[in-house]
């Protein structure tokens, strides 16, 4: 087959394109991954839960399961959680997962804001701050992120002793997509390495981890969020840009790029007729801009919750406009995947996020007789700080959550 960048045949192995289809494993990955599989059934239970439980969501041996939860019983990533009374023999000990076992911090950056959150592994938010701040450079960001993480140490919120990693989400190109008053000197953003910035301003040494925003709020929702429950999904993240991503069998699908569910900038039309990114009609700086156009400034999600009448109306409008034009590439992507659901989180407040939602599916309802399969819009579990929360979960998903790579020989 010919490269379509130079025309020469490539030179490719053949199995090489077959991926992780070749990708072996051995006794002490396995081992691993057995362990990443019992500790997400403690957590993913919600309540405590025998060693036989575990073993019948897991298929593990009861042998097995008894090992395992000794490791991660004396690591104090699990706790013994009282007995289970009734029935024949010995009463069975319960367990949970210790919300105090590891400790991650999430960093989001984006073009209208800082956010960092420090969560357990449980994924509670056991501190968050949020500055409100339009194109942030680098220098700001990462002494915003020092300062605020000194003080989340000093408070105690976290065990630093415990702390894992820090996870980074970020929009690919932050400093290359045009958007309305964005800075030249913003461009700085393609030239960072921001991973080595963090790290840098951290008082101990800890793994770094970047992912695109999109991503990093999809791998959240999956494991922390309606993931528990939904094998298969669509996420799309609205921020002051437009995101997504895919989650399929349990596992975040990537795409050739890292780009899966990436619909921002599919081409559509606006009131004029000219031709537009969707992200440039669908997100939060488009809802800024569409109310500007009458009259109300706003530039903050905060600012949206507190709306005159006049203003909620053009909200409305924007919403019914929003639904049709993510229509089409919602009803393509769910024809395409067939997932379970499809979920909508993002800086968006929650009651535009459900008005969204229930306007979405009711343009989804009138294809109920051509297309017998529609996932329902829902708004996503970790909607709020969605991409903070979910570069928080990172480190999480790398050294504990049952993950395809953990269990394949190749890198």
């Amino acid at each position: 087959m010919a490269d379509e960048r130079n025309g020469s045949p490539r030179n490719e192995p053949r199995v090489h394109a077959l991926g992780d289809s070749l990708s072996g494993t051995n006794l002490e990955r396995a081992g691993d991954h057995n362990q990443r599989v019992t500790l997400q059934a403690v957590r993913a239970a919600g309540a405590p839960i025998t060693r036989a439980d575990i073993a019948d969501l897991t298929g593990l041996t009861a042998p097995a399961i008894a090992n395992i939860t000794k490791r991660l019983l004396n690591d104090g990533m699990i706790l013994k959680a009282g007995r289970q009374l009734g029935g024949r023999g010995q009463p069975a000990t319960k367990l949970v997962v210790n919300p105090d076992g590891a400790f991650s911090i999430g960093l989001n950056i984006d073009r209208d804001h800082i956010a960092i959150v420090a969560l357990d592994f449980v994924g509670q938010v056991r501190a968050r701050v949020c500055r409100e701040v339009h194109f942030a450079m680098p220098q700001d960001v990462i002494a915003f992120f020092k300062a605020e993480v000194d003080k989340i140490v000093s408070s105690r919120a976290i065990d630093i002793d415990r702390l894992i990693g820090i996870g980074i989400g970020i929009p690919d190109d932050l400093g290359r997509v045009p958007v309305t008053n964005r800075p030249d000197a913003y461009e700085i953003w393609s030239t960072v390495d921001v991973a080595s910035l963090v790290a840098d301003a951290l008082m101990v040494p800890v793994p770094v981890y970047v992912e695109n925003d999109a991503a990093a709020a999809s791998i959240g929702e999956m494991q922390f969020g309606h993931g528990l429950q939904t094998r298969s999904f669509i996420y799309t993240i609205i921020s002051a840009g437009l995101g997504g991503g895919l989650v399929i069998d349990g596992h975040y699908y990537r795409g050739a790029d890292g780009r899966s569910g990436e619909i921002g900038f599919l081409p559509v039309k606006d009131e004029n007729g000219q031709t537009r990114p969707l992200e440039d009609m669908v997100s939060l700086y488009a809802l800024y801009e569409y109310l500007g156009q009458a009259g109300f400034r706003v530039s903050t999600p905060d600012e949206l919750e507190h709306l005159p009448q006049l203003a909620i109306d053009r909200v409305e409008a924007w919403l019914d406009r929003a639904a049709d034009l993510l229509f089409e590439p919602l009803l393509v992507m769910n024809c395409a995947i067939n997932p379970e659901a499809h979920f909508i989180g993002g800086r968006l407040p929650a009651r535009f996020i459900e008005q969204l939602c229930t306007r979405i599916n009711a343009r989804m309802a009138t294809m109920g007789d051509r297309i017998k399969s529609i996932a329902p819009v829902k708004r996503a579990e970790l909607a709020v700080d969605a991409a903070a929360r979910g570069a928080g979960i990172l480190p999480f998903n790398d050294r504990f959550l049952p993950i395809r790579e953990a269990l394949m020989k190749t890198n």
